[in-house]
């Protein structure tokens, strides 16, 4: 009887610390994307100091059900923050592919549209915004919003997060017939000195008619 007593109040025990530990990690986890305000995307990695890969994956499953945060795709979390004249915020594309390349560890390429746009040739803000790549293809839907990767060739990536890559992917878009006097303006106006060495340098992954676009943006002189 004493021995059948001792171990009621172990099991008891280990089930209430396991009870106070979830609790705990549920609430830091809070905290943390809380102070994140709603612009961030976060992964169980993010939090793998609180807890075991287990105990994290839980916790985000528990938040996630209980509506605290907000599944945006498999593995990927955000903090529903809400403005009061624009309401319900959903995450930047650059914080969701922020957290794909951390987690994944691949390299994105914006392209299309959404190159034009980021370099000012553009005001169309698309609504699928694509994402060259050196991992998996892949698509995630965020409300109205599709932001697609596709896999690419090692010589599309091999600018992938320099600003010859945005211009070569923008270009690419608009086109020889539509890449005109105002495009070369804008660029002209908006790439700083370091960019347009930048794009000399790699003058060599563009197609023809890009490369000489290319050097008249940074004011160089053809031969």
């Amino acid at each position: 009887m004493c021995l059948f007593f001792d171990r009621k109040v172990y099991l008891f025990s280990v089930t209430n610390s396991m009870g106070k530990h979830a609790k705990s990690i549920d609430s830091q986890i809070l905290q943390r994307v809380k102070a994140g305000r709603g612009h961030t995307v976060f992964t169980a990695r993010d939090f793998l100091t609180l807890g075991s890969r287990a105990a994290v994956d839980d916790a985000l499953s528990r938040q996630s059900r209980s509506g605290a945060i907000r599944k945006l795709a498999r593995g990927f979390y955000y903090f529903p923050h809400r403005d009061d004249q624009l309401g319900l915020l959903s995450p930047s594309v650059e914080a969701i592919t922020k957290a794909l390349q951390t987690r994944d560890a691949v390299r994105l390429q914006p392209s299309g549209a959404y190159a034009a746009n980021l370099l000012g040739l553009s005001d169309q803000v698309p609504m699928r915004v694509v994402f060259l790549t050196d991992g998996a293809p892949r698509r995630i839907q965020v409300g109205k919003l599709q932001i697609v990767l596709k896999r690419t060739t090692p010589r599309n990536m091999a600018t992938a997060g320099r600003v010859s890559g945005l211009v070569i992917q923008a270009l690419r878009h608009l086109g020889q017939r539509h890449a005109d006097d105002g495009t070369l303006a804008t660029l002209r106006d908006r790439l700083t000195v370091a960019d347009k060495q930048q794009l000399i340098k790699d003058l060599r992954y563009a197609p023809a008619w890009i490369v000489r676009f290319m050097q008249r943006a940074a004011q160089v002189e053809e031969k």
